[in-house]
């Protein structure tokens, strides 16, 4: 067992995590950052969107970090899975699935979010390479290009809007009974936008590039590229177990600092919201990791007194 008491223990390795760890290794604070090593964005060539980072691979951005945040002598970096949580406010017990047990004030989940099975067949060949889920992430480069929008019902009424910013050349295949209103199916085709409601059989693809996607009822549509909504899941059941409350959705409630409905447990990033951005989860980061900081610089104000 590490004898240290950690000032923080952060979950997660991810933008939100390192940024966090960033914050609280310059003001001074002993922290811990654990993560097992398997981001989701690992299937990804490049991280678009972050400020003087556009383009970097998603793994060289994680170096570079680190090779930053090891200067401040109270972060170190553990990579396993964390197997268990439990305490309360000031007194948190963390082990790993290694059986090191750590003690910390404080908690900062930055767990992420984990897609589940691609149920699609072809479309984990294609995943990162030409099928992308965030179009501000990858839009660019799928410009002007025809797609395959891969949703159903309000989501796709949503995202078709926003990717013909990108490209005016797409299809709706909403892989089963579509979702869609009459309303719906008219806007779609006045604005002469394609749809099938057919079960995909295959994605086709070559060195990871999307050919077509065949349907069952046997339609063969060519296209570029995918863009398609995930099933995904909270990176970790940790928070629930210690007693965090979650939405419908599975992210953490959080409020506007970052703070869980547990006393001492902070949650930052793609785990707390559904705008998956890495520079957005660097920023919730680093409030989260303020925010931590401000309760530990109070409680020690309040001690010695």
């Amino acid at each position: 067992m590490d004898k240290t008491l950690y000032d923080a223990v952060i979950i997660g390795g991810g933008p939100a995590g390192l940024n966090a760890a960033l914050m609280l290794g310059r003001a001074r604070k002993k922290a811990v950052v654990i993560d097992e090593g398997k981001p989701r964005n690992r299937v990804t060539r490049e991280a678009h969107g972050f400020l003087t980072r556009d383009g970097i691979p998603p793994g060289e951005l994680r170096r570079l970090a680190k090779e930053q945040i090891v200067r401040y002598p109270g972060i170190t970096f553990i990579e396993e899975a964390v197997q268990s949580a439990a305490g309360a406010d000031g007194h948190f017990q963390i082990t790993t699935a290694k059986g090191i047990t750590l003690r910390s004030k404080k908690l900062l989940f930055t767990v992420g979010m984990k897609d589940q099975p691609l149920n699609i067949p072809g479309l984990t060949e294609v995943y990162g390479r030409s099928a992308f889920v965030c179009p501000y992430c990858d839009g660019w480069e799928l410009r002007d290009e025809p797609l395959v929008i891969i949703s159903r019902g309000a989501d796709a009424m949503h995202f078709i809007p926003l990717i013909s910013g990108w490209t005016d050349r797409f299809t709706l295949c909403t892989n089963g009974p579509d979702g869609l209103t009459d309303a719906d199916r008219e806007d779609l085709r006045q604005h002469g936008v394609p749809l099938h409601d057919a079960k995909i059989r295959s994605i086709e693809s070559e060195d990871g590039i999307v050919r077509q996607i065949v349907l069952e009822d046997g339609t063969a549509i060519s296209c570029r590229g995918i863009f398609f909504r995930p099933d995904l899941a909270i990176g970790s059941n940790l928070p629930q177990s210690l007693g965090c409350q979650v939405t419908e959705t599975g992210t953490i409630i959080v409020d506007e600092l970052g703070r869980t409905t547990v006393p001492g447990v902070f949650s930052a990033g793609d785990a707390v919201t559904m705008r998956h951005q890495a520079i957005a989860a660097a920023s919730s980061g680093a409030m989260a990791a303020a925010a931590l900081n401000n309760e530990l610089n109070l409680e020690a104000w309040r001690r010695n007194g």
